[in-house]
């Protein structure tokens, strides 16, 4: 098969150019203004976020990052307490409890839904633990019902990782609100991306919410938000400088008035990608794992296994295909967390998926015909494979 003229991992050049005319009205805004960073156009993100999510409180912030050490922080992290994260995930999971100064304890994955396996989350408990940390990866919440309950036997707190979970609801709530609160992350790839990096801290707890918004802004209590004289408040929290531009808040509330069409059309693609793919050998595709609650699927990520996982990426980039590895190496065997005395062998659900998870193009301007190259790519190799 020839080359093809290349289909990127990730590409949302049609869709900025058609919000164009929205993005501009809201940039214009913003300059007719003058605030540029913690402004008017935040608050007004916050308050359309908190009605799309059903959250009674949203804190906008720089980064997903630091939406997760700032509400570890806020939920009552104290130096030394232990919070159970999936050794599966993205490093951020983790080095946002070490920030925040607690200490991550690894637990292994359902090889299913990819994220932490209450059984192991039981089983590497301690009395020193405090907090529990689901993390919901890729197109589905974690089984919150089990981790729930899990957390409430042993009276844990729970801040869950949603980063990647925008538009995901367990029987009609959103996630980050099913205990202390949750993050979303903004990086450009996510399903409501900015153009930069920007987060958000979602929770129903008022003194929760007050406590995030007084730390991104250097620990200053009160309205903040487009409150030049904030600036001379008491410095009554230790904070930092977590604010979030006002240019990405114009830009996420351009995007948001097309969440729910581009949600659909990342489905879309979900099921062709299935439809193409399904009975290719040596190939795994992603399920929707059943739950004790309705739940939806959002397809941040099209995640396969494959038994020759870098030999097919190197083959899909020889012609012109962008993939993404997730995750080469799992957490508990990062060079940063070595002083945890981890081994090779201790959570094997995360390592067999380290070896063998292959993320492919989805994004809503993704092209059909891209899609159908992409899956032919994929197929032509696994069957050179296992003839």
């Amino acid at each position: 098969m020839g080359a093809s003229s290349g289909v990127s991992f990730f590409d949302q050049t049609e869709t900025f150019e058609s919000l164009w005319p929205t993005t501009r009205r809201h940039l214009d805004e913003l300059m007719d203004r003058g605030k540029y960073s913690h402004g008017p156009k935040v608050a007004e993100l916050e308050a359309a976020l908190a009605a799309w999510t059903g959250a009674r409180h949203v804190v906008g912030v720089n980064s997903g990052t630091d939406a997760l050490v700032l509400l570890l922080r806020a939920a009552g992290l104290q130096p030394g307490d232990e919070v159970i994260v999936p050794t599966y995930t993205f490093a951020a999971s983790a080095t946002a409890v070490v920030l925040a100064g607690g200490r991550p304890v690894f637990a292994d994955i359902d090889p299913h839904s990819y994220s932490l396996d209450p059984a192991s989350a039981e089983a590497v408990r301690t009395e020193r633990t405090r907090m529990v940390m689901p993390v919901h990866l890729f197109h589905q919440l974690a089984d919150l019902n089990a981790l729930l309950d899990f957390a409430a036997r042993h009276r844990l707190t729970v801040v869950e990782d949603s980063a990647e979970a925008f538009g995901m609801r367990w029987d009609g709530v959103h996630a980050g609100l099913h205990g202390a609160g949750g993050v979303l992350s903004f990086f450009p790839t996510k399903t409501l991306g900015a153009i930069g990096d920007a987060g958000a801290v979602l929770t129903d707890d008022p003194a929760l919410a007050d406590a995030v918004a007084a730390m991104r802004h250097h620990g200053r209590t009160g309205a903040t938000v487009d409150d030049f004289p904030a600036i001379n408040r008491p410095t009554e929290l230790l904070g930092t400088n977590s604010k979030m531009d006002d240019i990405q808040a114009a830009v996420l509330l351009a995007k948001l008035d097309r969440a729910d069409q581009c949600i659909a059309r990342r489905a879309e693609l979900a099921v062709r990608y299935t439809e193409r793919l399904a009975d290719t050998p040596g190939l795994t595709l992603p399920t929707v794992v059943p739950r004790t609650a309705a739940t939806n699927p959002v397809w941040y990520v099209y995640l396969i296994e494959s038994d020759h996982r870098d030999e097919l990426a190197a083959h899909l980039a020889r012609h012109g295909v962008q993939t993404e590895t997730y995750y080469p190496t799992p957490l508990h065997l990062q060079p940063c967390f070595a002083e945890l005395g981890h081994r090779p062998g201790e959570f094997p659900n995360a390592e067999a998926a380290c070896s063998r998870a292959l993320a492919l193009p989805l994004y809503p301007d993704l092209a059909d015909h891209d899609l159908d190259l992409v899956s032919d790519l994929v197929r032509g190799f696994q069957h050179g494979k296992h003839r």
